[in-house]
């Protein structure tokens, strides 16, 4: 392990909501995005950028086996294809809930889409977490949300972990093979001064990485809800963190700049930006969305 890690800024992309690193090893590229920026970014792994505009807010991509991408967007569930310029919505389970938007989603070891949605205005506890299968059918998991974060799995697939970054709350679930999250229990709690739980990734050692909005850092969790490490980032809002690279040993971290004001901005010039760690231990390679 890595005990003098610093994290560097390889795309100095000034996202106003940069989220959603995922690792697309068809392409040996990065992809994240910027929601309410209305961008989508994508890092080769020569560190050449890509850049495209959105139709929609986008909250996160997830791989699609057939290529492409699923999406979480503020208009329901996408398939999107940025050098296509394709920008399809497929569903919205949400059509009573006007107000809210799909934020983070990943794709769990059998591949099937997570994704929660929030209240945009982050004041009610309306999101959910859905669970979109391979054909497409939809699934309402969990409810009563403020502002959900995650999802992320244990090597194994048999635990998922999701946040309600508003509440400071890390849960967990054990989950089945058919995809039915069950038991769920507060796996770590936070309290003043120790920013939000956002976006998360798991280790090959079977740990959890958060990255903490308003936290100034990374922390990363045992399977027993331990904090064995914090690795402090040049940022006040980092918002997700992913595992990439040819040998999936590096670790890429998403920030923020909204809500920062000047004074806060210029001892944080690079906030919006993509950083890069080496934590000396490996990620688990993401399975694309198994629909199609």
């Amino acid at each position: 392990m890595n005990e003098n890690m610093e994290a560097r800024c390889i795309a100095d992309v000034k996202a106003v909501l940069g989220e959603g690193p995922v690792w697309v090893e068809r392409e040996q590229a990065l992809y994240w995005v910027d929601i309410k920026g209305f961008k989508i970014f994508r890092l080769g792994d020569g560190e050449e950028l890509s850049v495209w505009p959105t139709p929609f807010r986008i909250g996160s991509l997830a791989p699609w086996q057939q290529g492409g991408f699923i999406a979480g967007t503020d208009q329901g569930i996408a398939i999107v294809e940025p050098e296509k310029n394709r920008f399809q919505l497929l569903l919205d389970p949400e059509p009573e809930r006007p107000n809210n938007r799909f934020n983070d989603g990943k794709v769990d070891r059998s591949g099937r889409f997570w994704a929660g949605t929030m209240d945009d205005t982050e004041k009610e506890a309306s999101g959910a977490l859905y669970r979109i299968d391979a054909q497409l059918g939809w699934t309402r998991v969990d409810d009563g949300y403020r502002v959900t974060n995650g999802p992320s799995f244990s090597p194994d697939g048999r635990t998922m972990y999701h946040s309600d970054s508003a509440r400071q709350v890390i849960y967990a679930f054990d989950l089945d093979e058919q995809g039915n999250a069950a038991k769920r229990r507060e796996f770590a709690r936070f309290g003043e001064g120790d920013g939000y739980p956002d976006g998360m990734t798991v280790d090959s050692e079977g740990c959890l990485w958060s990255a903490f909005w308003d936290g100034w850092c990374i922390r990363r969790f045992s399977p027993g809800g331990e904090c064995i490490q914090k690795i402090e980032v040049p940022v006040q809002r980092p918002t997700s963190c992913a595992f990439g690279g040819p040998e999936l040993n590096r670790l890429y971290v998403t920030s923020a700049s909204i809500g920062l004001d000047e004074k806060e901005l210029a001892v944080q010039p690079c906030a919006g930006g993509l950083f890069l760690l080496q934590p000396g231990v490996g990620g688990v390679a993401e399975v694309p969305f198994a629909a199609g």
